[in-house]
């Protein structure tokens, strides 16, 4: 055994030395998880096992996600099961959330939820905690993703008010939504090498390979959005720094009107999108 301050420092010199910010912070999230507690519970212990976390604390050293490592990742405050076959929700994303309860104030009007790239399913199922009398549709193309993200379901008991399918974003559905949700993949093909190494290695390159300028899939998904929106419906996708102006022209094309959400960085992060006809 050996003092609870002493094996937090261990790790954190660990980290330190591979660059990661936080160490810290990091270091007792990896200690708690390896002890099985959480960080609470981690300051009531005088001394922990000899060597705890360090395995774990390799890996991280080693630029894997902290996500990836202890499975799990907080989104909207629901704890959600997350693994490399999915990308690790962001807080960033959660605008997309805020963004649906400012115009959709009535919300026991949304009765019809449908995510493109549920992944998690974290909008999906954040969407419904605050939607209570509304069922939901989450569709991915990779179906590790979609049993993840069922599971998930399962876990905070949303399970009898969804459904998920692996498929080619909505193009097999019939029917409208009163919400559509879609965090599609929109970094350029070029500049993927450039991210940070715990997404070039280990996040899925499917997830955010948005094609040579970043907008392939929502050619796709705007282009279909007219017939999968119930009327006075909404749609409400996630787009990267300084992509506004070219997705808004897309869904003009489509007789969309889009209306640009920052986060908290103030990039338009969610663009709400309305018929025009």
């Amino acid at each position: 055994m050996i003092p609870l301050g002493e094996a937090i420092a261990r790790i954190a010199a660990m980290l330190e030395a591979a660059g990661i910010p936080g160490a810290r912070r990091e270091a007792r999230l990896i200690l708690a998880h390896a002890l099985g507690c959480d960080v609470g519970a981690l300051w009531s212990r005088d001394a922990v096992p000899d060597g705890a976390g360090l395995a774990f604390a390799a890996r991280r050293a080693a630029r894997e996600p902290l996500a990836y490592i202890t499975g799990h990742r907080e989104f909207w405050s629901l704890d959600l099961a997350v693994s490399p076959a999915t990308l690790i929700p962001r807080p960033d994303t959660e605008t997309l959330i805020e963004a649906a309860l400012r115009h959709c104030p009535d919300r026991v009007r949304v009765r019809r939820i449908l995510d493109l790239g549920t992944g998690t399913g974290a909008l999906l199922l954040a969407a419904l905690v605050e939607f209570p009398g509304a069922f939901g549709i989450g569709v991915d193309r990779v179906p590790a993703a979609t049993s993840l993200a069922r599971d998930n379901a399962a876990r905070l008991g949303l399970a009898d008010r969804t459904a998920f399918f692996a498929g080619d974003w909505g193009d097999a559905l019939a029917g409208q939504f009163d919400l559509i949700l879609a965090n599609p993949p929109y970094i350029r093909s070029n500049d993927i090498a450039s991210l940070m190494p715990e997404v070039t290695r280990h996040e899925p390159v499917l997830a955010l390979d948005g094609g040579p300028d970043g907008l392939d899939a929502y050619r796709r998904i705007i282009a279909a959005l007219p017939g999968q929106m119930a009327p006075g419906g909404i749609a409400i996708v996630e787009s990267g720094a300084g992509q506004y102006d070219e997705i808004a022209a897309l869904a003009r094309t489509c007789a969309l009107e889009t209306d640009g959400h920052a986060d908290l960085a103030g990039v338009p992060r969610a663009i709400v999108m309305t018929r025009t006809t």
